[in-house]
């Protein structure tokens, strides 16, 4: 991969440590963009930037050698964002992002945008329930899958030079189109997410001074930002949906289990989870 200059949208978590790791892969120039000044000077301090772009600023002067720019922000935002950023990119400009949902994202900006720029979708299987720049590191993608979600209408030599940065922060870059991206990410992400919080909001507060770590490591998900999650939720809404009435429908098949006391069927379901979940390792 040959980048010297790259912007990232939105320098927390997951921006934070794309510009972490592209320092550390020798990209010379990281452009943070954002609203908020101070956030982005804390951003600089951290050395995951090495220079500010307030959206109130110039944006054409401070985009005008900008190769990639990376939009981390919440889904909602991602469309509108990359429109504005467009018109003031220089010609050619290459757009991606980090957003859980993909095709509400590439129906919306498949095709050419303003100044020739073009879009690939992105999504790194990295990251926490904690948020904000301080908690970035640059070995986040190590090893982790990075899904490119290409349409039709994708340049290969685009498809190839974002699997190029991706492969360069560490990640293992996993081709997939954009709605099958979201149907799997709701059986594997999304309603994991959802399961956790109707856990935390099912407790008691009359027991909530006796959870030990099975219930804290169980609903950890459920500490993750609520207006991200709404929106990931609303936008991927029919598969969650589906994914999650797929999960009542197993829960429903265990309790029927233990309530039947059939200590032989029981222990097979126990084995076959435990299989599966040994086969997924760490």
């Amino acid at each position: 991969m040959q980048m010297n200059s790259v912007a990232i949208v939105g320098v927390g978590l997951i921006g934070g440590s794309i510009g972490l790791a592209a320092r550390r892969a020798g990209i010379k120039r990281i452009v943070g963009i954002g609203r908020n000044r101070d956030r982005l000077e804390e951003a600089l301090r951290l050395d995951a930037i090495t220079d500010i772009l307030c959206l109130s600023d110039n944006l054409s002067a401070g985009l005008a050698e900008v190769e990639l720019i990376v939009v981390c922000t919440p889904v909602g935002l991602i469309v509108d964002q990359i429109r504005e950023l467009a018109a003031h990119a220089r010609p050619g400009t290459l757009f991606t992002d980090g957003g859980s949902t993909k095709r509400s994202i590439a129906e919306a900006l498949d095709g050419p945008l303003a100044n020739d720029c073009r879009f690939v979708g992105s999504h790194p299987l990295a990251g926490s329930e904690k948020t904000g720049v301080d908690h970035a590191r640059a070995e986040l993608f190590e090893g982790r899958v990075a899904m490119i979600a290409p349409t039709k209408n994708s340049r290969e030599e685009d498809v190839q030079r974002l699997a190029g940065f991706w492969e360069a922060l560490g990640a293992r870059v996993v081709q997939i189109a954009p709605d099958e991206h979201d149907r799997a990410m709701a059986a594997t992400s999304h309603m994991p997410h959802a399961v956790a919080v109707a856990l935390a909001a099912s407790l008691s507060d009359e027991f909530k001074d006796l959870t030990g770590t099975g219930f804290g490591d169980t609903s950890r998900l459920a500490a993750g930002d609520p207006d991200m999650w709404q929106q990931i939720f609303l936008d991927n809404r029919q598969h969650v949906g589906n994914s999650i009435r797929n999960f009542v429908e197993e829960l429903q098949r265990l309790a029927e289990l233990i309530e039947d006391a059939d200590a032989t069927k029981l222990e097979k379901y126990l084995t076959r989870a435990k299989k599966k979940r040994d086969a997924l390792g760490s």
